[in-house]
């Protein structure tokens, strides 16, 4: 277990609150956080480092979905079952992720976010109004259906999990931003916890970390829902395509850029 300079660990925990402030208004505050443990802790296991930021990502998701649920009313009953799908996907995801390597999806994620930016940019009254498109169990079912997908891509890869929560709810169920960021906390709380059951069993938790990067993943998170909660769809609207944006930047220059000069200097 490496020890952290006081520099490192305000670095990191910094990180932490920036990223449960995005979390809790769109999803991808991995974007913030997962980069600033990669670059503070060059040295570290890539799963200790992952596992690390899930100990703090999920107290800020299950902040926001409480805070979330005091003003919104959510389908609780339907959600319940989601959770358990969603668990059972993650769980699915991060034991496919043991057996088969992630690099295609590096190269098509950012295809992935460029179409759902197109999409949304496009729509401009996409989830601006709160219409369910299905009632009783066929609500539950696609909502299930939305948990196990995207639950096992979070278990496998993960990068923007809580976007691709928001953006399918809106798209596939007509929930407003607001009530599918509210809606999108409970399961992206669900599949942290999951994934992050994986790594502590697996000894790749950095728990000296914990406390610290939890803490201000919480202060991060409960400014980020309260804003939300203040500025409605429109809002979470905004952010969502800004984060998006950013996603498809951050994991084209990954995927295509960096490995272009990578190859470049080791083929010199």
């Amino acid at each position: 277990m490496r020890q952290s300079t006081a520099m490192e660990l305000i670095l990191v925990t910094v990180a932490s609150g920036l990223a449960g402030f995005v979390d809790a208004i769109v999803g991808g505050g991995g974007l913030i956080l997962v980069p600033a443990l990669f670059a503070t802790y060059v040295a570290a296991s890539p799963a200790t480092l992952l596992g690390t930021n899930k100990s703090a990502s999920v107290w800020g998701t299950a902040l926001a979905t409480w805070q979330y649920s005091r003003r919104i009313v959510l389908p609780w009953r339907k959600l319940v079952l989601a959770v358990g799908v969603t668990w059972t996907g993650s769980w699915l995801g991060a034991y496919a992720l043991t057996l088969l390597s992630p690099d295609f999806l590096r190269k098509l994620l950012p295809l992935v976010m460029l179409l759902v930016l197109l999409y949304t940019v496009r729509r401009k009254d996409l989830g601006q109004s709160h219409a369910p498109r299905w009632q009783g169990h066929q609500e539950t079912v696609v909502l299930c259906g939305i948990g196990f997908v995207i639950g096992c891509y979070d278990g496998f890869f993960g990068p923007g999990t809580g976007s691709f929560f928001v953006f399918l709810m809106v798209r596939l169920l007509g929930y407003d931003f607001l009530n599918a960021s509210a809606c999108s906390k409970l399961l992206n709380a669900t599949s942290n916890a999951s994934a992050l059951a994986l790594f502590a069993w697996q000894g790749h938790v950095w728990w000296h970390l914990t406390l610290a990067l939890a803490l201000a993943n919480v202060a991060g998170s409960w400014v980020g829902t309260r804003l939300a909660l203040r500025h409605g769809s429109g809002f979470v609207r905004v952010m969502f395509i800004a984060v998006v944006t950013a996603l498809m930047l951050k994991t084209g220059y990954d995927a295509f850029v960096r490995e272009a000069l990578t190859q470049g200097v080791m083929g010199s």
